[in-house]
C-alpha cells in the first residue's frame, strides 16, 4: 500500500510486494532450516502460519460474497479456506527442515546393535 501511494503504480506495488513476500517466505525457511530448538521452530513457522489463516479466511469470505447467499455457508467457507492456506503455509515453511538424529543428545549411540547370525558363522 505504502509503494502504490508514494507514486509506483498499480504494477510497481505489486511487483514490490510479490518480492517482499518471496523474501520474507525464504527468510523464515531458511530461519527454520538453521534452528536447532524444536521449540523456535515451531514458533516461527505458527507465526507464519497464523497470519496467512487470517488472510485466507478474509480472501475466501470476500469471495464467496460473489456466489454464496448464506452468511453461515459464506463463514463455513472462510473457515474452511482458513485452515487450508494456513495448513499449506505451516507445509511450505517446514518443506526444507531438516530432521536431525538424535546424536547431540547421546541417545542414539547408546543403543544396542543388533548383531546377524549369519555374519558371525562366516
Amino acid at each position: 500500500m505504502t509503494a502504490s501511494q508514494t507514486g509506483t503504480g498499480v504494477v510497481g506495488a505489486l511487483l514490490l510486494g510479490t518480492a517482499g513476500g518471496a523474501l520474507t517466505l525464504v527468510l523464515g525457511q531458511v530461519a527454520v532450516a538453521v534452528t536447532r530448538s524444536l521449540v523456535l521452530r515451531i514458533a516461527i513457522a505458527t507465526a507464519f502460519a497464523v497470519h496467512a489463516a487470517v488472510a485466507g479466511y478474509h480472501v475466501v469470505f470476500a469471495v464467496s460474497q460473489i456466489g454464496v447467499p448464506s452468511l453461515a455457508w459464506r463463514e463455513a467457507f472462510a473457515c474452511l479456506g482458513a485452515v487450508c492456506i494456513g495448513g499449506t503455509a505451516w507445509t511450505r515453511l517446514t518443506a526444507f527442515a531438516e530432521t536431525r538424529p538424535l546424536e547431540s543428545a547421546g541417545v542414539a549411540g547408546n543403543m544396542p546393535q543388533q548383531v546377524l547370525a549369519a555374519a558371525t558363522h562366516e
